[in-house]
């Protein structure tokens, strides 16, 4: 396996720890601001969705830092996970929902803007954007 370019390292490195991070916090400090970014419509709790999205996250940014033989599939990975939340975004500013910082409309939809830049951000950890190096 060839070492992927620095720029590929350093993403994934820090779009892991941050995955970590953001799961960890919705399970402890930030478990109830993150309910505001759950869909009236998910068929289970808004808890129970942010319980699961955390480990999820968790699981994934642990993925992607210790894991670099698999970093495509993590990275794959990472960025379906995060189209799969992207309705919670949605939802968040439709519904004009506070929450993990978001409180007026312009972070909502500033938010809303930033997402496609994390997707680009984990395709690109994992050398999966047209152009990149892959191992």
């Amino acid at each position: 396996m060839s070492t992927p370019p620095l720029s590929q390292q350093v993403v994934r490195y820090a779009g892991g720890a941050a995955m970590a991070y953001a799961g960890i916090s919705h399970l402890t400090f930030a478990r109830k601001a993150w309910r505001a970014q759950v869909p009236g419509w998910v068929p289970i709790s808004a808890d129970d969705a942010v319980v699961i999205s955390g480990a999820f996250e968790i699981a994934l940014g642990l993925g992607l830092v210790a894991l670099p033989r698999e970093r495509e599939k993590m990275a794959a990975l990472t960025t379906a996970f995060l189209v799969a939340v992207f309705p919670g975004n949605i939802s968040q500013f439709r519904n004009h929902s506070d929450g993990v910082g978001l409180d007026s409309d312009r972070k909502r939809l500033v938010r809303l803007f930033a997402e496609p830049v994390m997707w680009a951000a984990a395709l690109h950890a994992g050398g999966l954007l047209p152009g990149t190096r892959k191992r």
